[in-house]
């Protein structure tokens, strides 16, 4: 690199002072010569704001006036951050000091890349991968995302198996480099997301685009993982299931799209009546509410350019991840075939 790229660490809160004060000092010891660390606090009533500027006087605070969520609450932060690269980080994420030196070196190695991921593993169990991004996320032909080393609730112990950089479908908004000139570009993230899956949404429409998204296996980073709404919030039901129908509308060419919504339905309904099956009456009635708020905002859902290029969809598995994990067994992501992949 001719010149240090200016690097910018934004962590939006939400009254999640017992994070930072776990994680923050990790994040100080970065070792980066041109670096800037930003707290985005979305109208905390904890005490956060309070905690860093005392502790923390370095860092720069940038407050928003009412809880945006996740995707709302960076889109109004970053618009006043300058910076080469963003790094969106997770309050509830621990790094070492050198891990962003090998990230940013693979992006300047290409133009076309536009976003990359460290390695995710677990901060409770440093030998395992973690949820929410593991080695590089993935998606399949129905559009339910799954990751190398994590597929639905089965987390791989990381044994190196996974150690070689590469192009793949999404990256995690737990710790997600994108240069600052293809966030503008994208527009940042879609406000109606609010929460979960605004990372795939935004890493699809770059790859319509025709940049790239990479996984860093060189750099790992520590994520308890569900900091802000646990696994068993039925709001996070609500929004896992509406966010996925509309990621296709918005990024499938429109045929497919009609053809993999309407399959969805079918499969959610399965989904809803295995809530009501576990006695999780409110998770089957957040199933519910997504595909009603879906089909009455149908026809508010814009799409971005589609590209027809298959070579765009780099990380796509043609097959059903449903199908091979709870039919035929398949548990590892090496299970899976590689010829299955565009």
């Amino acid at each position: 690199m001719s010149t240090t790229p200016k690097v910018a660490i934004v962590i939006l809160n939400w009254n999640g002072v017992k994070h930072l004060q776990e994680f923050l000092p990790s994040v100080t010891r970065s070792n980066w010569p041109n670096l800037e660390i930003v707290v985005g606090d979305n109208a905390s009533t904890d005490g956060s704001v309070a905690f860093v500027k005392e502790n923390y006087p370095s860092v720069t605070i940038i407050e928003n006036d009412a809880n945006y969520g996740f995707t709302g609450g960076y889109n109004r932060v970053l618009e006043k951050v300058e910076a080469d690269y963003y790094i969106l980080l997770n309050s509830d994420v621990e790094v070492p000091a050198g891990w962003i030196t090998p990230v940013i070196e693979l992006m300047e190695s290409d133009p076309l890349i536009a976003v990359a991921a460290p390695k995710i593993k677990s901060w409770s169990q440093k030998d395992h991968f973690e949820h929410a991004g593991a080695a590089g996320g993935f998606i399949d032909s129905f559009g339910y995302p799954f990751c190398r080393g994590r597929i639905f609730y089965e987390v791989e112990e990381d044994n190196g198996q996974y150690q070689q950089s590469g192009e793949v479908f999404w990256a995690s908004g737990a710790a997600l480099f994108i240069k600052k000139k293809y966030w503008d570009e994208a527009g940042g993230f879609d406000d109606r997301f609010f929460a979960h899956m605004e990372e795939i949404d935004l890493c699809w429409r770059l790859k319509n685009l025709g940049y790239k998204v990479m996984y860093c296996a060189q750099s790992e980073v520590y994520h308890v993982g569900g900091g802000t709404l646990n696994t068993e919030n039925p709001f996070k039901t609500y929004l896992n299931f509406r966010n996925n129908l509309l990621l296709l509308k918005k990024n499938l060419p429109y045929w497919r799209s009609v053809y993999v919504i309407g399959s969805r339905y079918f499969m959610d309904l399965m989904a809803l009546f295995r809530f009501l099956n576990e006695g999780k009456r409110k998770d089957a009635a957040a199933v519910s509410k997504a595909h009603r708020n879906f089909a009455k905002n149908i026809f508010n859902h814009e799409k971005t350019y589609i590209s027809a290029d298959k070579s765009r969809l780099k990380g796509m598995y043609k097959g059903s991840i449903i199908v091979d994990f709870f039919m035929k067994k398949k548990h590892k992501f090496t299970g899976l075939d590689n010829q299955e992949f565009y």
